[in-house]
């Protein structure tokens, strides 16, 4: 069971940065505001699990002007999606086993 616990990913384990991951595995991209929302969470709280994940390198920032409004969007890596596939495999490992 320990080889299979090692197999998980720390940054993952938090249910805010896997809900991040999770919604952007299932989206091209999705805007700040959305992801806020769709999580329930405060513009600091989310923010600070974001910068976690972008420095990372689990996900990618492309900030833009929509006419005079700032829009801040987000989508997964490569590596991104490497390691939350890599984290829910150890997870369906754990649960088969049980």
């Amino acid at each position: 069971m320990k080889e299979i616990l090692n197999n998980l990913n720390k940054l993952l384990e938090n249910r805010v940065r896997l809900g991040i991951m999770s919604a952007l595995m299932v989206n091209d991209n999705i805007d700040f505001n959305t992801l806020k929302d769709m999580l329930d969470l405060t513009d600091g709280n989310l923010a600070s699990h974001l910068k976690v994940l972008e420095k990372q390198e689990l996900i990618e920032v492309r900030k833009q002007f929509i006419g005079r409004k700032p829009n801040t969007n987000y989508r997964i890596t490569g590596h991104g999606i490497k390691v939350f596939n890599q984290h829910l495999n150890a997870l369906e490992k754990i649960i088969n086993r049980s």
